[in-house]
């Protein structure tokens, strides 16, 4: 923990440095429009939806990066810094962000997008993580479990198999809830074009309705038998839950890219595989791949890779969420029929 905190004070610094110099953050930009801040892409392109050209809005994380691991630059804190309001996924996906934003004393103007989203729980817990008892939740979450997940990463043994899973998004019905809450907090702070982020919002929140029917046909065509997953880490899990599927397991215990399985683990994930004839090993792009090719090449099943904590580039094939989701459902499916 001292050695993140160490790598963090340039950044910190910076912020300090910002707030001294009297930056405004609760003033709109200089054309009229909101300032806002999006931590990824994903979350980005939902904010873009609702917000249109009535913000002017930033993400921090590129392309291609993985939340887990993200480091924000002194160039974010300004963004963070100047912001109107910062959008997250929240439920401890980006850790990098808490210190962050109390070293900018800017925390009530980050919005958790899965706020009111009844998380799922890591090793079979489920808890309803809406109203006051979420926010409680989610700050043990955010700074007991963190501490540790950290800790883990500097090289001792420490494996994150509880907490509540961060990632909302892989169910478009929990993406409805962020429409929601960033219409929300949009309309609060201008409330002269609440009408226009509330058209916004109904019409993105058709095209999600859409997505989910789609994905419900699709899975229909695959025998329920098949529906297995197994995952580099445990990013899937509302997925499965909303469309019948079931994680076999993750090669990574918890929910984070950075931590490590045990051999023995491995190897009980390696015998899953064989017993229940798994098809395929599913694996995001924006990790190592290498334990997963390893665990590939040991079964001899398929390795298939999907996005996962990020979008594509803008023209690509998951340039946008809908688009995002449409690509890992169809590369699903056929590595499953």
């Amino acid at each position: 923990m001292k050695k993140k905190l160490f790598q963090l004070l340039p950044i910190i610094l910076i912020s300090m440095l910002l707030t001294a110099c009297g930056q405004d953050v609760e003033a709109p930009s200089s054309e009229g429009r909101l300032k806002v801040v999006a931590t990824t892409t994903i979350v980005g392109d939902v904010v873009a939806q609702v917000g249109g050209d009535l913000i002017d809005l930033s993400v921090l994380l590129p392309i291609g990066a993985d939340p887990h691991g993200f480091d924000p630059s002194p160039q974010d804190v300004a963004k963070v810094a100047e912001a109107d309001v910062v959008f997250a996924n929240g439920v401890g996906l980006e850790e990098f962000l808490d210190p962050l934003i109390e070293s900018a004393g800017v925390e009530d103007k980050v919005v958790h997008v899965s706020e009111g989203i009844d998380f799922l729980m890591f090793e079979g817990e489920e808890h309803d993580h809406e109203g006051e008892e979420h926010e409680g939740e989610e700050h043990d979450h955010e700074g007991e479990e963190h501490e540790g997940e950290e800790h883990g990463h500097e090289g001792e043994e420490h494996h994150h198999h509880g907490g509540a899973d961060p990632h909302t998004w892989t169910d478009p019905n929990n993406v409805m809830v962020w429409v929601h809450n960033i219409e929300h907090k949009l309309s609060e702070l201008d409330p002269e074009n609440a009408e226009t982020y509330a058209a916004n919002a109904e019409a993105y929140e058709a095209e999600l309705k859409a997505l989910d029917a789609w994905i419900r046909e699709q899975v229909a065509l695959i025998p329920a038998e098949s529906r297995k997953l197994v995952t580099d880490h445990s990013v899937f899990g509302y997925y499965a839950e909303q469309y019948g599927f079931e994680q076999v397991g993750a090669l990574i215990p918890g929910y984070s890219t950075v931590a490590e399985p045990t051999a023995q683990e491995l190897a009980e994930i390696e015998d899953a595989i064989h017993d229940l004839d798994v098809k395929a090993v599913f694996v995001g792009n924006t990790v190592n791949s290498s334990l997963a090719e390893r665990v590939a090449e040991d079964t001899g099943v398929q390795l298939v890779f999907l996005y996962t904590g990020s979008l594509g580039e803008p023209d690509g094939e998951a340039g946008t969420y809908i688009d995002y989701m449409r690509y890992n459902v169809k590369a699903i499916l056929d590595a499953l029929k």
